[in-house]
């Protein structure tokens, strides 16, 4: 996510990219730059049976823009033929192309907000507003509590049906100032922790949101699967939908789950038997494999000297997988009835901004184009 927004934090994107040449030079020698690296494409081209066939659309998180104006911004996507947008609305993504609140407070301003996508037939899809509501500091948490609400807000006035964000992480205890993410049991004090986090922290602050956004046609709350929040990997998201009611459901951002060892098609599938699939981030991640045998998968890398160590990074769609694993996983959102759109994410620090974005956007119209029959 892109963290300018936030005091004292470091943008992960503007980092990546400022340490791109020391990762691209890793990255070649390991070949991971060429296009389905990892496997071999050789599935074919059969299209999907005509009944489960959907042209989901293809669009883009808004904060790989930050630098150009809401008109520039629509000028670059429309000539890219990107399809819909998700749109940040505060927290992390920042409100780069949304002021949030003058659209609430003028009708005028928000009909031509909104008049601008539609004169270039894109959908605004989504509102995002990944923030931490249940953070142990109560100046960020009403902060980003607040962000939530606004956005939800702006969402009814513009019809839009799913909000983007994370489930948050707690302190370990009433009198902890920063965030405790706890994902072991043992020993049995960590234990307590998690319970009290999810009880007392985690489920009550989001029954209540879930019925402020339920009271304004907000009915689908999807959550990135990210580290360093209570909702990490499809079980942790199911256990909160299961405590808290159907508004929840899954932001399903591959990349997070990639390293994590899932496999794509099972958790589309797992997500979309429980009508909990509301948005989908098109990102990838590459594995470096003798980084992986030595020091495992929690092994990121935030600092230039630890580069050569790194056990993945994100890389834009088909630069981690190949084309063909990307095939499937579309296939398997139509396969399983997603009503969201594709949207591409771009934090590759070999490919970064809209280069990213580009690669993305041709590796996931071909693969389209293949599956409904189009090429």
């Amino acid at each position: 996510m892109n963290v300018n927004s936030l005091p004292g934090s470091r943008s992960r994107r503007k980092f990546l990219a400022a340490t791109g040449g020391l990762l691209a030079a890793a990255t070649l020698s390991s070949s991971t730059i060429a296009l389905g690296q990892n496997e071999a494409d050789d599935s074919g081209s059969k299209p999907v049976p005509k009944n489960i066939a959907r042209k989901i659309p293809i669009g883009v998180f808004d904060p790989v823009f930050d630098k150009l104006s809401l008109d520039e911004m629509i000028d670059k996507i429309s000539a890219m033929g990107i399809e819909a947008v998700e749109i940040g609305t505060g927290g992390y993504p920042g409100t780069a192309h949304c002021p949030v609140q003058e659209l609430l407070d003028d009708p005028a301003k928000l009909r031509a907000w909104k008049k601008k996508f539609e004169d270039r037939n894109i959908q605004v899809a989504t509102l995002s507003c990944h923030g931490n509501p249940v953070h142990p500091d109560s100046k960020i948490a009403q902060r980003d509590a607040e962000s939530f609400r606004r956005t939800v807000l702006l969402a009814e006035k513009l019809d839009v049906k799913v909000i983007v964000g994370f489930s948050g992480c707690p302190g370990g205890s009433p009198t902890d100032t920063q965030p405790n993410w706890v994902t072991y049991r043992w020993p049995p004090e960590f234990a307590k922790v998690q319970d009290w986090q999810w009880n007392e922290k985690v489920v009550p602050y989001w029954k209540q949101a879930a019925k402020f956004a339920r009271e304004h046609n907000v009915h689908k709350l999807a959550f990135e699967m990210h580290p360093n929040f209570v909702v990490y990997n499809p079980r942790t998201l199911l256990k909160l939908r299961e405590a808290v009611g159907e508004e929840i459901g899954a932001n399903c951002d591959l990349s997070h789950l990639f390293w994590q060892g899932c496999d794509p098609v099972e958790v589309i599938h797992l997500l979309g038997k429980q009508g909990a699939l509301y948005h989908a981030h098109m990102k990838d991640t590459v594995m470096f494999k003798k980084n992986v045998d030595r020091y495992g998968v929690l092994n990121f890398a935030f600092d230039t000297s630890e580069l050569p160590q790194a056990s993945e990074t994100f890389r834009s769609v088909g630069y981690g997988h190949s084309a063909n694993t990307w095939k499937e996983i579309l296939r398997a959102y139509m396969e399983v009835g997603y009503q969201g759109i594709l949207s591409i994410e771009n934090e590759d620090p070999i490919l970064p901004g809209e280069v990213g974005v580009e690669r993305a956007v041709y590796v996931l119209k071909n693969v389209r184009n293949e599956l409904l029959g189009t090429v």
